[in-house]
């Protein structure tokens, strides 16, 4: 899937705060739009995303990105326009179904106290076997990881091309002055679906899928060197979350609700 001597830098941008995360409900693929705190968390990222250099730097090549792939959900689309725009140079922006949040079906909407006590024993069953059973008219991994490996490889193809193939025959250890000076290009997207995500670059088994949790707006880093994934940095501070976000945050991944 990755393009052999690919050198290039992935950023992936989960969406900010939105309103149904403020009332405590499942999203997946329920158009929930950003609350007033999280267009503020979107436009605290995307100023962050325009001067990776500033302290503490990004681990983030020079220059504006490639493209803004997002998901074409509303929060993922007005953060990713955010991110867009903050750019001192016209960027694509790119809505893109591979990175649509995992569809959760029944769970949709619904308030996690009501999800827990309708469908107790599924919702069990899905924070510890969450490759074999998933809410009820919903989306499997398997499925998602499927359009998923088929949106990175395309987006990977266009960060590699007309650039000649890399070599790990250099220094492979941070802090040695080999900083990436290769293209990058942005995902703007979900927590469930970045897990899948960071599963396929890395080449591990979807059983696990909770291994990840990714914050509000929280910035990750992937960089391929000659083909081969790098994670740099995960949820890397940008000022974007506070202390009643990071709870609501908890609360989430505690329910199990994406």
């Amino acid at each position: 899937m990755i393009p052999d001597g690919l050198d290039a830098t992935l950023v992936l941008v989960r969406h900010g705060e939105s309103e149904f995360i403020v009332q405590g409900r499942f999203q997946g693929r329920a158009d929930s739009p950003l609350s007033a705190r999280g267009r503020g968390q979107a436009a605290l990222v995307a100023a962050r995303l325009a001067t990776p250099a500033a302290t503490p730097a990004l681990p983030i090549p020079a220059g504006p990105p490639l493209e803004v792939a997002h998901s074409p959900l509303g929060r993922a689309a007005e953060t990713a326009s955010a991110i867009a725009l903050a750019q001192l140079t016209p960027v694509v922006l790119r809505p893109d179904p591979a990175f649509l949040e995992i569809g959760q079906g029944e769970w949709e909407g619904l308030h996690r106290d009501e999800v827990s006590s309708r469908f107790g024993t599924e919702l069990q069953a899905w924070r510890r076997r969450p490759t074999e059973v998933w809410a009820p008219g919903g989306e499997s991994i398997p499925d998602a990881a499927d359009r998923v490996r088929e949106g990175l490889r395309s987006l990977l193809v266009r960060l590699g091309e007309g650039r000649a193939p890399g070599t790990l025959d250099r220094s492979l250890v941070a802090g040695y002055g080999e900083a990436s000076d290769g293209p990058w290009s942005v995902i703007v997207g979900h927590d469930g679906i970045f897990k899948v995500v960071l599963l396929t670059l890395f080449d591990l088994p979807l059983e696990r899928f909770w291994m990840w949790s990714f914050e509000l707006c929280g910035i990750t880093v992937v960089e391929f060197r000659a083909g081969r994934s790098v994670l740099r940095g995960h949820n890397l501070g940008s000022g974007a979350i506070d202390e009643a976000a990071q709870r609501e945050a908890e609360l989430r991944t505690a329910s199990g609700g994406l």
